[in-house]
């Protein structure tokens, strides 16, 4: 069981899906996603991550989560603020996100390398049918 997505995007667990749009998030130079709307969780059963701890937990907290609309507009938002499951992305909107992919493709750790190359391809190969990617 995991996710699969239409135009050979993904297929892999939500787990690794989940990982590989923290490394995108980092690459692109966004804030970890952990700390974004929708991913953020005050109360981790594994206790509070490092971030809580170093600038102190109240302060920090306070500013938490980051929300989406908060920073620079950027395709990528719909890929990383979206379901992981189920939905999907507008073809419209996946060559812009290819695009950006792209650009941060050479920040993308080795270990990721594969999957994001896999995903550009899925995005342009929808796009150019006008197809949406679907998630399921």
């Amino acid at each position: 069981m995991g996710l699969d997505t239409s135009h050979n995007c993904w297929h892999g667990p939500y787990s690794t899906f989940y990982h590989w749009r923290k490394e995108i998030a980092r690459a692109a130079g966004l804030p970890p996603l952990e700390l974004m709307e929708g991913f953020f969780e005050s109360e981790s059963p594994h206790g509070n991550p490092w971030f809580l701890h170093r600038e102190g937990k109240k302060s920090l907290e306070e500013r938490l989560p980051i929300k989406w609309e908060s920073l620079k507009p950027s395709p990528l938002h719909a890929l990383l603020n979206h379901s992981d499951c189920d939905g999907e992305l507008r073809w419209q909107d996946c060559g812009e996100i290819a695009k950006v992919l792209s650009e941060a493709l050479p920040r993308v750790s080795k270990e990721w390398q594969d999957e994001t190359i896999q995903f550009i391809a899925g995005l342009l190969s929808a796009h150019q049918v006008r197809e949406n990617v679907d998630f399921h």
